[in-house]
C-alpha cells in the first residue's frame, strides 16, 4: 500500500465508484466528492492528486481548478467529454496538468495517475529537502530559475509555476537559442512517448507560462515560436 491520497471529483456515482475501486486496488487512498464545493472542503496538504470532472453541478470543474491553484500546486487531471476540445483548453489554462477524455480505459487512467504522481513526488521531495544554493540558480537577465527544485523568479519576485510550467521553462532556459519541437518538449517534460494529440496540451501550457513570465504575453520576448519547428528561449541580450 503506497498511501498516496487521490481526490476524485465526479458527479456520476458509477464512474466515481469505478475509479475508487480501480485506484484502491493499486494501493491509493481515495477521497470522493460529488461536487466542486465538496471537493474544496476536502482539499488539504495530504492530497497528492486531484482527478476532476469538468462538467459538475453547481461550481464547474474549471472554477474548482482555479480555486485549488490559489493554494496548491497539486497535480490536477481533468476528465472531459471527447467532443469538448474547448473545455480541455480551458481546463489547462485554469491550471490543469493533463486531461483524459471520456470514455477512457482504466489502463490509460492508471498510467496518467502514476505519471502525475511520480513527477509530483520528485518535485515535492526536492522542494522540501533542499535549501537555497545560489550555485543551483540559473540567471538570465530578469529571470532566475532554481535548477534543483520548482522555484523561479522575475525581478526577484517569485513566480507561482506549476510543476509542468517549471519543467518547460527550465528545459528551454538551460538551452538558449536551441529550438525544441513539441515532440522534444513532450518527451523531455512528460517522459512519455509523443503523440500528435499532445501538441495542443503543450501549446496551452506554454501560453499559461507566458502569462507569468512575459511583460506582454501576446508579444513574447522570452519564449519564442519558431514557426513550423517549435519553441526557443531568447537570451536577455536578444530580448
Amino acid at each position: 500500500m503506497n498511501g498516496q491520497v487521490i481526490l476524485v471529483v465526479e458527479d456520476e456515482p458509477a464512474i466515481r465508484e469505478g475509479i475508487r475501486i480501480l485506484l484502491g486496488g493499486e494501493g491509493y487512498v481515495v477521497l470522493e466528492a460529488p461536487s466542486g464545493e465538496d471537493a474544496l472542503s476536502q482539499m488539504n496538504d495530504a492530497v497528492d492528486l486531484v482527478i476532476l470532472d469538468i462538467m459538475l453541478p453547481g461550481m464547474s470543474g474549471i472554477k474548482v481548478c482555479e480555486e485549488i491553484r490559489k493554494v496548491s500546486n497539486v497535480p490536477i487531471l481533468f476528465l472531459t467529454a471527447k467532443s469538448q476540445e474547448r473545455d480541455k483548453t480551458l481546463g489547462l489554462m485554469a491550471g490543469g496538468d493533463d486531461y483524459l477524455s471520456k470514455p477512457f480505459s482504466y489502463a490509460e487512467l492508471i498510467a496518467r495517475v502514476k505519471a502525475q504522481l511520480r513527477r509530483y513526488t520528485v518535485y515535492r521531495g526536492k522542494h522540501q529537502s533542499l535549501s537555497l544554493d545560489t550555485e543551483q540558480v540559473l540567471t538570465s537577465g530578469r529571470l532566475k530559475v532554481a535548477l534543483d527544485r520548482n522555484e523561479a523568479w522575475k525581478d526577484d519576485t517569485p513566480l507561482n509555476l506549476t510543476e509542468i510550467e517549471y519543467s518547460i521553462l527550465s528545459l528551454l532556459i538551460k538551452h538558449p537559442q536551441k529550438i525544441f519541437s513539441t515532440h522534444d518538449i513532450y518527451e523531455s517534460v512528460w517522459n512519455e512517448p509523443y503523440s500528435y494529440s499532445a501538441n495542443s496540451t503543450i501549446m496551452v501550457h506554454i501560453r499559461r507560462l507566458r502569462t507569468k513570465i512575459e511583460d506582454d504575453p501576446q508579444n513574447p520576448a522570452y519564449i519564442k515560436n519558431v514557426w513550423g519547428k517549435g519553441y526557443r528561449y531568447e537570451t536577455e541580450k536578444n530580448v
